[in-house]
């Protein structure tokens, strides 16, 4: 009987691989060889599910984009079973795309390295700004919702709200890429939960 291969499962083992060089030693030093041998595969392995580099980032970004956006619906699931304020949800939720704790950190070293490379890439720079209309988008419709259950000012506009916040937390995120000490990415955190409060500043006649 034939072996049966799972061609996402090698892609990703691949993908972690790259992300954890990128962690530790930049773009740079990622290459075919090394990838392999932090995957513990062989070159050709690698060479198979990604014919070039930009195609190895640009699947590790996508991984590590829908792993956050995971964590992310995760949130919502919780929200909904503990009747949490949206407004919460939306705090928690923009706190998993700041570098505030290692794992977060790796992240957003891979968005870094595949941000520079959509300067000389068209088709990673489509799909950076993909990821950007899908954060946006998840925040307009958090916004809506909260018009919708009174802790949204009714005249607030979803997109702009979600363009405002979306901009605050990529702007924290590239100060604390520089300067990840602690009390940088605790005054982020409060920042990012000040002005979500802000935005939500009513209660849920839902919860009522």
């Amino acid at each position: 009987m034939p072996k049966v291969v799972d061609h996402q499962a090698r892609r990703i083992q691949v993908a972690d691989a790259v992300q954890q060089l990128i962690t530790e030693q930049g773009l740079d030093r990622v290459t075919v060889a090394r990838t392999a041998a932090e995957a513990g595969v062989s070159v050709g392995h690698v060479q198979h599910y990604f014919p070039t580099k930009d195609e190895m980032l640009l699947f590790t970004h996508e991984r590590v984009v829908q792993k956050t956006l995971e964590r992310v619906s995760a949130l919502e699931d919780r929200s909904r079973s503990e009747r949490l304020p949206i407004r919460d949800v939306v705090v928690d939720g923009l706190a998993e795309w700041l570098p505030v704790d290692p794992p977060r950190r790796s992240a957003h070293r891979v968005t870094l390295a595949f941000v520079g490379r959509t300067v000389d890439n068209p088709h990673l720079a489509r799909a950076h700004a993909e990821t950007g209309r899908r954060i946006r988008s998840l925040l307009a419709g958090a916004v809506h919702n909260g018009k919708e259950c009174g802790e949204v000012p009714g005249g607030t506009d979803p997109g702009l709200a979600a363009l405002e916040l979306h901009s605050l937390v990529e702007g924290l995120a590239l100060q604390l890429g520089s300067d990840p000490d602690e009390t940088a990415s605790r005054t982020a955190l409060n920042l990012v939960s000040a002005r979500v409060r802000e935005a939500f500043p009513g209660r849920c006649r839902q919860y009522e």
